[in-house]
Parts: structure tokens; sequence; C-alpha cells
């Protein structure tokens, strides 16, 4: 277990606390970072879709994991006690049975996590089945209302992990120059992150050109960087199961002027939305503020990633999203990414990230610093 016995159990008590409120039998959860909060279950198992996992979080008492025999020996080193099993896979009942009695025993309204973000890592033929066997609705956020605000011990292991991922950035020069193939870079990156302590490295994108780049979400090309060329590269590594996200700029050889004034634009939005960040402010105020700091910048109308940020935690991307609409107050204990972009005329997008908990204080960065100019290599 990456957490204590005694932060679950506190997670358990306020889990019920609203589970009464929202007058709700159990919650039944599917997917892994859900059952993970509860639990502490850390695996890479989960890359398997074969098999599924449940873990019942009743009003009173301590949760029910229902899940495969082949899981009873991990689970068994977590907290949890009450560990029913079947043999998996079953053609004809792989633990629905199993699944539906638990819940019946448990009785009430059963809660499932129904907005964003969410969904049932089930077959779907064994959810209909649950459906028909007890009544289910939504938990009205209560699951993601919890994951949204972080122990102490969740932000350390969030701040170690982006320490990690910084020692990794500052070694880029090693591994990155004229003529080497992005493609490469990607691999050494990968190499250097877990040199430098990930377990390991779920996501890595990037992007290349001299005045920013035409997507940040594409596989690298063997393509190889050129004088003059901005390479962004983004990661999302994992220790202790918690993630970081953020990115760092490089440039080969001497920058375009352009491409150095829309970085140091990018610095400008992400301090505005650093200073934003207030506990009693919203998702859409720190959007906002670092929009307005982009609109007067070297932008023109171009690609729009849909927000400036978002949560973090067990997940790359977790709750709120920094866009216009979202209204979600932040509260001590929040870990948000900031991440404002901008198109430059004549050339492509830039974007730049960095991590933040949110403090009585303020935001208070966790990434480390940023590099005030676009890092040569």
């Amino acid at each position: 277990m990456t957490i204590t016995t005694p932060e679950f159990v506190a997670r358990l008590a306020r889990a019920q606390s609203a589970m009464a409120a929202a007058g709700l039998g159990a919650l039944l959860l599917s997917t892994e970072a859900d059952l993970r909060y509860f639990t502490g279950f850390l695996t890479r198992f989960w890359e398997s879709p074969t098999r599924p996992w449940y873990l019942v979080v009743p009003a009173k008492g301590d949760p029910i994991a229902v899940i495969p025999s082949i899981g009873a020996a991990l689970m068994g080193k977590t907290w949890i006690r009450d560990i029913r099993t079947w043999v998996s896979p079953d053609l004809n009942d792989d633990g629905v049975s199993l699944l539906i009695a638990t819940l019946q025993e448990v009785g009430g309204d059963i809660g499932m996590p129904f907005g964003l973000e969410s969904h049932a890592r089930m077959p779907l033929a064994a959810l209909a089945q649950v459906q028909a066997a007890v009544t289910m609705r939504s938990d009205q956020g209560i699951v993601a209302g919890l994951r949204a605000v972080k122990s102490a011990d969740e932000i350390a292991k969030i701040t170690k992990s982006c320490a990690i991922a910084g020692r990794a950035f500052a070694r880029v020069g090693e591994i990155a120059g004229q003529g080497v193939p992005l493609s490469r870079v990607f691999r050494n990156f990968q190499r250097l992150c877990l040199e430098e302590g990930a377990d390991w490295v779920p996501y890595l994108a990037g992007g290349v050109g001299r005045l920013g780049y035409d997507d940040v979400i594409s596989p690298a090309t063997d393509a190889p960087l050129q004088t003059g060329e901005v390479l962004m590269l983004d990661t999302g590594l994992i220790r202790d199961g918690y993630f970081c996200d953020f990115d760092r700029n490089y440039v080969v050889g001497a920058p375009d002027p352009l491409a150095e004034e829309g970085y140091a634009c990018l610095l400008a939005a992400t301090d505005a939305g650093r200073k934003a960040a207030q506990v009693g402010a919203m998702a859409a105020d720190v959007f906002h503020a670092m929009a307005d700091v982009i609109a007067h910048g070297p932008s023109v109308a171009g690609t729009d990633p849909g927000r400036l940020g978002h949560g973090l935690g067990m997940q790359l991307t977790e709750g709120m999203s920094l866009i216009p609409t979202d209204r979600t107050t932040l509260v001590a204990g929040m870990v948000i990414t900031l991440e404002p972009g901008i198109t430059l005329p004549g050339g492509g997008y830039l974007v730049h990230e960095d991590n933040f908990v949110i403090s009585a204080d303020g935001a208070v960065q966790i990434s480390p610093p940023a590099w005030p100019q676009l890092q040569r290599i």
C-alpha cells in the first residue's frame, strides 16, 4: 500500500457520511482509480481487459472486494479483509452472481459514479444483469468529490513524481539535439524518467516546429530535429501510484524571436493563472485569467485544446477542467495543472504546463521551476 490504513479509514468515513445524506445503501466501484482510492490495491494487471474487478462500499461497515481469485493475495496485503473471489475468466458467470448477491446482502439503493470521466469497467451484459437485480442510481458526485481533495500524503506523492520528471527534463540535453530523430528522443526520455525513479511512464507526448507544433498528442516520428526548431516534451509518469503532468520546451540552437515571445507570454499566463487560483475562486476564473494574457500576446485564432488545465492525482487528468463554463470551486488540497497555449502567426501551437496545489495561501507550484527562456539544446 502506498497510503496508510488510517487514511483509508478516514476516506471511508467521509464517503459513508455523504452516502447517508444521499440515501444510498452502497457504492459500486469498478474502475482502477476508484477502487484503489478506497483500498490501496495497486497493480498493472488492469492493462488486461479480460477480468472485471469490483468494490462494494456499504453505508455501514468496511468495503467488500469482489474480485477474481488471481488478485486475492495482493488484495490481502491491503487493509481490506472481506475479499470474495471467483475463478476468472468464467464464460458463463464471470463474478456477476457473486456481485449481485453481495449487493443484495448490503441492501438499499446502489450508487455508481455517473458524471464526467466515469465509466463502468465491466461487460455490458453484466451491467444489465446487475441493474435488473438491484436499484442503481448516481452517486451524486460523492467519489469524484472525495478524490478531488488530496491529503498531505497524496500531495507528497504527486510532488515526488514532479521532482522525478524535473530531473529527467534537466537531462534532455543528453538525448536531444540537431539530427536526432524525435522517436529516439521519446524512447530515451522514458529511459531517463525510469533512471530518475519513475515506476513507469504511461504518458509521453510532444511536438516539434520552428514556431510551435501542429498538435500535442501525436506519437513521435523518425524526423530528425533541425536547428531552430522548438521541441516540447509532456510527460505523465507514475511514482507510488500518483501522476505528475507537465511539459518543458526546448530549442535546437537559436530560437526564432517570435517563438521566444510566445514562450514568454505562456509563462506570464501561467503566473496569472497561479495568482487567480485562490481558495474560493472557480475553475472558470482561472481560465479567464490565463486567456486574457494570451489574448494580448502574439496569438492568432487557431488550434483550440479545449481547456487550459485540469485536476491531477491518481489519474493523469481528473476532475475539473479549466474552461469558461466550469464553476467548480477551488478548495485547499486540490491539485491542478495550469496549461496555457498560444498559436503563433505563421506558425504552430506552443503550450506550457506546470502543476500546483491549492492552499490557504494560494496556488503553490509543485513541479520544478520552468526556465525563463526556451532551453537551448
